[in-house]
This record gives structure tokens, sequence and C-alpha cells, in this order.
């Protein structure tokens, strides 16, 4: 190596090979300049007629379109409100745009309206927060008024009614209505302070049970009295019927032919079952069936609320059903009977396979009882003796 090497490198002007200092990526984003451009072009939101237009010829409101107060309205204010009020009143309005005043009650067209009509101004018992009266209105010393002293109010108010004059109903409402019926505070009894949930409005559609004049049959009422469920939740469930088929019973008769029913029922969140009719006439059988998947409905466990814990078997006589867990996104993918149980029992990620016989009730059977014969992972840590916790939920926040 030549010794005037090193120096022309030492002196050398040092030209950068690129334009911006290449760096180490610790993280999986590719860098800046490596991303492609963007394909589409942004686009606004007047493009699209989003953005509210004044219409042509449109008047712009000022003051001299406001009117002020007349002697009437004054009057009307002086009766609600004191002088100092009526000055604030007056001093708000004077600094508030007329343009505001004026668009203030008129429906909002922009994109960030609502799509939907509420007064804002009254409190909704079930999804405002509700308005309780404060803590000084509690009286422990409240009791009610004895007889004697209702009388008495009744004596007094009877007392200072003008002379030859006969009390009317709606005197008599207007007494009742201001007259007390306890001994302490008046705030304690007008507004009392409760820690109860304000009471729900009862709905005529939300009522439990069926509306006036709706016939209900023998069979349905007797499902009702034996579940506790109304009418209108029976109507709720899902149910689908799976197999039906022609059985024949062979008596010193004859033989006796009759339809047959295989039905699953369940409420999509949790609740599964089966059930089995038979009879003479297709309808009755399968109303039979029916009633009888949801009188046998039983609960199911289920991870996240879509899917199993774990792959489990189930086997009845020589049909045996693999159930495996699968991941969000991956869908029911199985046969059509087991993909019916799945979609009333509420599962949504699951594969299914039947490697040996695949009769369809034995099918059906074997999938409940696969279900049913989950085990939970606290089941498994406290007959082991240890401490269960949910890495993803505690660690990642449910995240991954």
């Amino acid at each position: 190596m030549k010794s005037a090497q090193p120096l022309r490198c030492l002196f050398a002007k040092a030209t950068p090979t690129h334009g911006r200092p290449l760096r180490r990526m610790f993280q999986t984003s590719t860098c800046l300049r490596a991303r492609p451009s963007p394909k589409h072009k942004s686009i606004k939101a007047s493009d699209l007629g989003l953005v509210q237009k004044k219409k042509k010829g449109q008047k712009q409101v000022t003051a001299k379109d406001l009117p002020p107060y007349s002697k009437s309205d004054q009057a009307a204010l002086a009766r609600l409100y004191t002088p100092a009020q009526l000055a604030a009143i007056e001093a708000g309005e004077a600094a508030v745009d007329p343009q505001d005043l004026a668009e203030q009650g008129a429906a909002r067209e922009d994109p960030m309206k609502i799509n939907y009509l509420d007064d804002f101004s009254t409190i909704h018992p079930v999804v405002d927060k509700p308005i309780r009266a404060p803590d000084e209105n509690y009286d422990p010393n409240l009791r009610f008024k004895t007889g004697e002293e209702l009388t008495e109010d009744l004596a007094s108010w009877a007392k200072d009614l003008p002379e030859d004059y006969e009390p009317k109903m709606l005197d008599w409402m207007k007494f009742m209505d201001k007259t007390r019926l306890t001994v302490g505070k008046e705030e304690a009894e007008r507004n009392p302070r409760s820690y109860l949930a304000p009471e729900i409005p009862k709905l005529d559609i939300l009522q439990r049970g069926t509306t006036e004049g709706e016939e209900i049959d023998a069979a349905t009422r007797r499902l009702m009295r034996q579940t506790g469920y109304s009418n209108r939740e029976i109507k709720r469930f899902r149910v689908k019927h799976l197999v039906q088929h022609n059985v024949t019973n062979q008596t010193r008769l004859g033989k006796i032919s009759s339809m047959y029913f295989l039905a699953v029922a369940g409420n999509m969140k949790g609740l599964v079952g089966i059930g089995e009719g038979k009879s003479a006439e297709p309808e009755e059988a399968r109303t039979q069936a029916k009633n009888a998947a949801i009188r046998n409905m039983q609960p199911i466990s289920r991870y996240e609320g879509r899917t199993i814990y774990g792959d489990v078997k189930g086997k009845v006589a020589a049909t045996e059903v693999e159930l495996m867990t699968r991941p969000p996104g991956f869908g029911i993918r199985c046969q059509s009977l087991i993909f019916e149980i799945c979609r009333c029992a509420g599962i949504e990620d699951l594969a299914a396979r039947v490697p040996r016989s695949r009769n369809h009730m034995n099918t059906v059977k074997a999938t409940i009882q696969a279900l049913l014969s989950q085990r939970l992972p606290e089941d498994v840590a406290r007959a082991r003796g240890r401490k269960l916790v949910d890495v993803r939920k505690v660690y990642y926040g449910g995240l991954v």
C-alpha cells in the first residue's frame, strides 16, 4: 500500500451518497421516502357538496329585523324576573350576533348534523343523567300528619271561603294539591332526596306480554308457564328446523305413519337447545319440536362472545364431531347443520369436522354435546391451584 493513499483519504472532502443519511429502522413501517405516493388526489368537502352554500338572494339578518321588547312583553317578563335579571338578559341578547339568533332555531344541514330530532332542553329519564334533589332536602324528623291535623286543615280552608259560596270541584282539587300530608321540611315532601334510579317510562311496545286482542294457543301458553318467557320473547328466539322425515310405526292395527322434526332454538347470545317432535300432522310436529327446543335451551360458554374455549369433541353413536376455535374474522366454516347451531348460539368464529358417520340427527346431538363439554380456563386453574391472568387484557388492554 502506498503511503500517500491514507493522507489522500484523510484530507479528501466527504461526499454523501444520499440526500438524507440512512438510519437503522426499529419499526415495521416503511420510511417516508420509500412510501408510494397516493393514487388518488385529496378530495375536498366542497367538491362533494357537503359544504352548505348560501342561497342566492338570501337576506342578511340584522338587528333591525329583530324588534325590541314591547311594553306588554316587558310587563310579562317583569312578573318572572327581577330588574337585575332583566338587565342581564338584555345585555346578553345585545352581545349575541343577530344572525345567530335567526339561525339557531333552524334545522342544521352541515355534515356534523344529528340524524334525529331531539329537544335538548328536556331531560330524558333513560339516556340522560338524572337531576337529583340536594342533600339539604332530607329531613330525618319527617312524619305523616294525624287525622286531627288533617281535619284542622280542612276546617281552616272551609273557614276562609266567602259566605254563601258553594265550593266547586276545582276549588277542592286546588286544596288537595296545596295541602301537605307530612310535618317537617316542605322540600322533603315536595322534592325528596332519593338515591334510586329514575323510573323508566313504560311503552306499550316494550311491555312484557302480549298486546290486547292477540290470541295465544294452548301450546304457547303451556310453554310460557314452563319457561317464564313472554310471548314476545318467544317470538324473538331464532328457531331452525334441521331434520324432517317420515317415520312408520308397525302396530297390530297396521302401519301408522307420522312426521318427525328436529329443531334448534337460541337467543344468539349464548343460549341454545334442540328439540324433537313427532305427530301425524306436520304442523303439529313442527310446533312440538320448536317448543321442545325452547324448553331445552342451556347456556354455553363463549370466548369473547364469538368462539369457543379450545378444541372440543362430541360423539353420539358412530358420529364424531370436532369443533375448533378460530381467531376473529375467521367465520363459521363447517357443514350446514353445525352452521345453524352456531348461529342460534351466537358463535361467529369456528371450524368443525365430522370425520366418521354423518347422520344428521346424531351430528346435531353430538354438536350440542361438544358445546356443553367445554372446560373453562378458570376451572382448570382452580383445579390446579393456580391463579389465571389474561395477558391480552392485563398487559395489552385487549389490543393484541
